[in-house]
């Protein structure tokens, strides 16, 4: 008898895998079209004025107003210091500039340099899970494509549950006498929307993302167990971990939380599991994942079947309230919580 090929061989699964992403590169999110100027980041003056009772609000009505009122084929091109909001993602152009690449090996050629954007972006759903990636960004100079590079320092990439959020840089290479920068996000992938945003220079809005202490009720402690339809979970602890050598040491004002779970399959089918199921937030602020370690979370049970293993993040010195979250079901953002102070 022919053995037949476990599913994750199969061509069609890698393809149901190729479209999830796709979709979880679009969660959260509007149409891009549908983005809306919905104020910019406060001054030092604007913020004193604001205390002394004027209302910034009166402001943000003013700019959603005009901008609804803008001709429909006229292209937005969103600056330093706007916030928007697209569906249910609110996005902060946080700051510009040129970027210094420290690798000798890793230097943009003659005549290009490297810049980079930052930005803020907070999941405003009361349900829905978001991602957010780099790859969702492409730069133009002079209406001429260029390269993305590369790079570890503040990364943007992360999945949001509802009301969390992240920061992050993106990089590209560009002609040193580029006369016009734009980067472009891509919203939704199936529709092409995008949204536009012009290089600025060096410049700098001074923004910071609002940390949010309250621990989610009914987190799970070490030692506590979760079930899902499928699984069963044991919490079976958390740590700081500084098992890492030199090369993978946090960067400063961070460390390394390790938490260890146990999984049993007790579906009557084949589930997998993974560490990248999992996510992390400190003070409701993405955590970057760590790989220095051998013992990740991965395998493939059948019916009955346990396995066990370890999630790793990089966690602000200091926080407040720091809670790993493990994805139980991709299509509802089911999520099971567990504390991990």
């Amino acid at each position: 008898m022919k053995k037949k090929k476990a599913f994750y061989k199969r061509w069609w699964f890698w393809l149901l895998v190729l479209v999830i992403a796709a979709f979880a590169a679009c969660g959260g999110s509007g149409s891009g079209n549908d983005a809306k100027k919905v104020g910019e980041v406060a001054k030092p003056a604007e913020t004193e004025a604001a205390a002394a009772g004027e209302s910034a609000g009166t402001e943000t009505e003013k700019e959603t107003t005009a901008q609804s009122e803008a001709p429909a084929d006229v292209k937005t091109v969103y600056k330093v210091g706007d916030i928007l909001q697209d569906g249910d993602m609110q996005i902060v152009y946080v700051s510009s500039g040129d970027y210094e690449e420290e690798n000798e090996y890793m230097q943009p050629a003659d005549d290009n340099k490297y810049i980079f954007l930052k930005f803020a972006f907070i999941n405003t759903s009361s349900k829905s899970d978001a991602s957010i990636s780099f790859y969702n960004f492409e730069c133009y100079a002079d209406g001429y494509a260029c390269e993305m590079h590369y790079n570890d320092d503040e990364a943007l990439s992360a999945t949001l549950s509802a009301g969390r959020s992240t920061s992050g840089k993106i990089y590209f290479e560009v002609p040193a006498d580029a006369e016009e920068i734009e980067v472009e996000y891509t919203t939704n992938y199936f529709s092409s929307d995008k949204i536009t945003f012009t290089f600025d220079g060096d410049q700098d809005s001074g923004y910071t993302l609002e940390t949010n202490t309250q621990a989610t009720e009914g987190a799970y402690k070490p030692g506590e167990t979760a079930e899902s339809k499928q699984m069963k979970i044991t919490y079976v602890s958390c740590e700081e971990d500084t098992s890492y050598d030199s090369y993978f040491a946090p960067k400063d004002g961070y460390h390394y939380i390790t938490c260890t779970f146990e999984f049993e399959n007790t579906s009557s089918s084949d589930e997998m599991v993974s560490m990248y199921e999992f996510d992390c937030f400190a003070d409701g602020v993405s955590c970057e994942m760590a790989y220095f370690r051998e013992d990740g979370l991965s395998a493939t049970l059948s019916a009955g079947r346990k396995t066990s293993g370890t999630v790793t993040f990089a966690v602000p010195d200091g926080a407040q309230t720091v809670e790993v979250e493990y994805l139980t079901n991709f299509w509802t953002s089911n999520r099971v919580v567990f504390s991990a102070e």
